[in-house]
């Protein structure tokens, strides 16, 4: 039985106990492994913000920044200029919590100020960890990644010796700092990094044994969507093919105790996880 998970601050709540919820993705770079580039510009971002929340999103994911392998690193004040005049944008037009996906504690500090309501850092506070004092000083939940290395060298060689235990001993060891630093538990997202310093096996075992990971006590994030994992499944199929194959392994995910989903295309992955809703609370 999943725990009764809610989460509730400011003017939001959601109630993801109830069912998996999905985070849209919006990414303004001009680089990302699957849609660098195509929303690049306030205007364009924004209106596939509305097409996201109209199919479904629960959250959106703004990210200024492409983490995907090798991906070169961002300036600070570039950053911000991508991503603050969009979340300006999108919160006076959306109904629902806008997240920043950001590592970097003034990226984030600038994006609560124009009207995001969550903090999403692939770093776990690792990189900068003044993010914790900014996500406690918002009151907004904050999301804590697991990654081996950083993303120009987590996919060199990534080895572990017990893959979950080290997953759950991380995400652990991040909460109780986050938490020391003035986040509540109760405001806390573990998210077990597919695709951060992660082989194809490594990517495939995670998801199948994501139960291991419920102990932690906090809702679950993953975000599947287009990853490179799922091409090598489907024999070199390119990222904007993949959304068949994403709609799937969510569906996975969420059955396997996944409770918010990473997603590019929300439609698909709204219908694979009312399936599965029905499925799970036998409602047919």
């Amino acid at each position: 039985m999943k725990e009764a998970f809610k989460l509730e601050w400011g003017q939001w709540s959601l109630d993801i106990a109830a069912r998996p919820h999905i985070m849209g993705i919006i990414n303004i770079t001009p680089d990302s492994f699957s849609d660098g580039g195509d929303f690049l510009g306030v205007d364009l971002a924004v209106q596939q913000g509305l097409r996201l929340v109209e199919a479904g999103a629960d959250i959106l994911d703004v990210g200024g920044e492409s983490t995907r392998p090798g991906a070169a690193q961002v300036g600070e004040q570039e950053e911000m200029d991508r991503v603050v005049p969009l979340i300006e944008a999108l919160a006076a037009r959306v109904p629902v919590p806008i997240s920043v996906d950001t590592y970097k504690s003034r990226v984030a500090e600038e994006a609560l100020r124009a009207g995001a309501a969550m903090v999403n850092d692939i770093s776990a506070g690792r990189f900068e960890p003044q993010i914790f004092e900014v996500s406690a000083a918002a009151g907004v939940p904050l999301i804590l990644m697991h990654m081996q290395g950083e993303p120009r060298n987590m996919q060199q060689n990534p080895v572990y010796h017990d893959l979950m235990g080290e997953i759950r001993d991380f995400l652990r060891e991040a909460m109780e700092k986050a938490e020391a630093a003035g986040v509540p538990e109760k405001m806390i997202i573990l998210d077990p990094g597919l695709g951060f310093g992660k082989t194809f096996d490594h990517n495939l075992a995670l998801i199948n044994r994501l139960k291991e990971l419920a102990d932690l006590g906090r809702p679950l994030l993953l975000g599947p969507s287009r990853k490179a994992f799922l091409g090598r499944i489907l024999g070199g199929v390119p990222p904007k093919e993949r959304d068949a194959a994403t709609a799937t392994v969510t569906a996975l995910c969420a059955y396997n105790g996944a409770h918010i989903l990473r997603v590019h295309n929300v439609d698909m992955a709204r219908q694979a996880l009312t399936v599965v809703g029905a499925v799970m609370h036998e409602h047919v």
